[in-house]
């Protein structure tokens, strides 16, 4: 845990603005959150209050509130965002493996649409 001050200056780190105390607190008061300067914020907290940044901040409210500031760098590079267009899709288009198309002569067999007359 970490307290208002301590998140003003982590936030202040990454990125181009300065955050302030009261800027935290505004932050706060639109995630519907009463905090006051001496609170201590936690990691839900502070995801909560991150969730209200745009633009969006490359760390979570678990990092932010870690002993260890800055977050260690990890040797692989961060993975893309992933959306999903409908419920159950995991590949998109072109992750999905090309399927060969046929050509030369047509297979055997009768056609799907004739039917043999009685006999």
């Amino acid at each position: 845990m970490i307290n208002v001050q301590e998140f003003a200056r982590r936030l202040s780190t990454l990125g181009a603005d300065e955050f302030t105390s009261d800027d935290v607190v505004d932050l706060a008061t639109e995630a519907d959150v009463r905090i006051s300067a001496d609170l201590e914020i936690d990691a839900g907290l502070a995801q909560r209050l991150l969730d209200h940044i745009s633009p969006a901040v490359p760390v979570t409210g678990a990092q932010m509130t870690a002993s260890q500031w800055p977050p260690p760098v990890s040797a692989r590079p961060a993975a893309p965002p992933v959306s999903f267009s409908s419920p159950g899709a995991v590949d998109g288009p072109s992750a999905q493996p090309a399927r060969s198309r046929r050509s030369g002569p047509a297979r055997g067999g009768r056609r799907p649409g004739s039917r043999r007359t009685g006999r």
